[in-house]
């Protein structure tokens, strides 16, 4: 497994993969090892032709997995014997020989701005039950939970931020003057993101929250804190999204990142440049951007058939 750990090393040196990128590619190798070589363990890499790749993609098809993990599996695999060629370990990519299979075309979920609204207020009527009913642990840390996740949902909404992005924010990062962000998105890249005037007063109060719990107001230290004054995790936030949403009768399967989709999609439709959108996302592809126009469209369809006379 030599190749495969060399690889991984330059995913996190080279390329400055996140863990959880390395994480997937070396999950998806060793599906491959262990479905078309017959195990995980001192693969020959060298002996794999576009025989095994054909037959790796219709083992995946077999198992009816979703056409856009297939296509994800298939560039892990793609993108590892890039490496192992320019290493000079084997001589030819048979995953580059494959036919190309349509990725699919699903649209991204998104909120309404009532249910946004919506969400931004149930942290504190939540945690302000939770206190007259005993379920809070104390007073002050409910109101430092309420306060916390709605400047966090509120800085999501308002800047399109994923919940990596969000979380990764230190105050430094953080100017309420001017009502910017600084951004660190994927691949280390930094934009800039607005903070709207909602965003910004949630922000002021959590801040005063937040000096009670740590002192530590370095520039450098995380914004969104835990109990205990250290950074906040994906995981705990997602859990007490999840539980907000059910508390407001909202679906439950939204996530953090359905804010974002929420962004995009109001800005376009409140006729919002492509391109600006697509910066303030931080998209490398217009192409990634644009499924949020064919989100509005159909979103337009759907007023049309209802309201015009001649629509059915």
């Amino acid at each position: 497994m030599n190749a495969l750990n060399d690889f991984l090393c330059y995913l996190t040196n080279e390329r400055q993969a996140s863990s959880h990128t390395t994480d997937n590619y070396q999950r998806d190798i060793l599906y491959f090892a262990e479905m078309v070589l017959g195990g995980r363990e001192n693969p020959e890499w060298t002996q794999v032709g576009l025989d095994h790749a054909r037959k790796y993609v219709i083992k995946l098809q077999e198992r009816k997995l979703a056409r856009n993990s297939i296509l994800r599996k298939i560039s892990s695999m793609r993108s590892f014997f890039r490496f192992l060629l320019r290493e000079e370990i084997v001589d030819q990519n048979p995953f580059v020989g494959l036919a190309s299979i349509k990725k699919e075309q699903n649209l991204p979920k998104f909120m309404s701005v009532n249910e946004i609204d919506r969400l931004s207020s149930i942290p504190k009527i939540y945690w302000t039950k939770a206190v007259q009913d005993g379920t809070a642990k104390d007073r002050d840390s409910a109101a430092f939970a309420a306060s916390r996740d709605t400047a966090l949902i509120e800085a999501i909404y308002s800047g399109g931020l994923r919940i990596s992005e969000a979380l990764g924010l230190n105050l430094g990062d953080i100017d309420l003057i001017s009502d910017i962000m600084k951004v660190k998105g994927k691949g280390k890249k930094e934009r800039i993101a607005a903070i709207g005037k909602p965003a910004a007063q949630a922000l002021r109060h959590y801040l005063g929250m937040r000096a009670l719990r740590t002192e530590n107001e370095r520039p450098g230290a995380p914004l969104f804190v835990n109990r205990f004054g250290s950074r906040l995790t994906p995981r705990s936030f997602q859990r007490s999204l999840k539980t907000y949403l059910i508390f407001a009768g909202l679906p439950p399967d939204l996530t953090p990142h359905k804010l974002r989709h929420s962004f995009a999609t109001h800005l376009l439709d409140a006729g919002a440049d492509l391109r600006a959108v697509q910066e303030m996302l931080g998209h490398e592809n217009l192409s990634t951007t644009q499924i949020y126009t064919h989100v509005t469209a159909e979103k337009m369809k759907d007023i049309y058939k209802k309201a015009h006379p001649r629509a059915k």
